[in-house]
């Protein structure tokens, strides 16, 4: 399962990848999709890596994005009395664990946008025009996405 985040905003960006950041359900800065791991979404990644920071999430991380920033529709938040009354999981950590054991998907909880809006990172980012290999925050971070996540969350 991969976390993809968009860092850079939409400004002379060229269409086809604005397109493709659509399609991920990217429209603003700091919004994070959760995607499987397929040649599908591995292809879109690799269209829009110059204006995103991508990678492997872990339950434990997951599990605290949805609780901090999972929404339902309406706005309202995404509590442990909800997923056990909808869902067949018992608390958000253990539907984490389901998620990336790829046994369930998000689209299991109803009503649960496909969109998490994070905070600006704590500290600030390392630099957005840069990739993960020359000190910035673009491009793959593999397991160290979780870092981010959690300085985002």
């Amino acid at each position: 399962m991969y976390a993809i985040v968009r860092v850079r905003g939409q400004v002379n960006v060229r269409y086809t990848i604005e397109d493709t950041m659509k399609m991920l359900r990217l429209h603003k800065v700091n919004h994070c999709v959760l995607v499987p791991e397929n040649p599908h979404f591995k292809g879109m990644v690799q269209k829009v890596k110059d204006y995103v920071a991508y990678g492997k999430v872990d339950a434990k991380t997951l599990a605290e994005i949805l609780e901090n920033r999972g929404r339902l529709e309406g706005g309202s938040l995404l509590t442990e009395e909800y997923i056990r009354e909808n869902t067949a999981y018992d608390s958000i950590e253990a539907l984490a664990e389901a998620v990336i054991e790829e046994k369930a998907s998000l689209k299991d909880v109803p009503k649960l946008k496909p969109v998490f809006r994070l905070h600006p990172p704590r500290k600030g980012h390392a630099g957005i025009k840069r990739t993960v290999q020359q000190g910035g925050v673009l491009g793959n971070h593999d397991e160290d996405i979780n870092v981010l996540l959690h300085k985002m969350r």
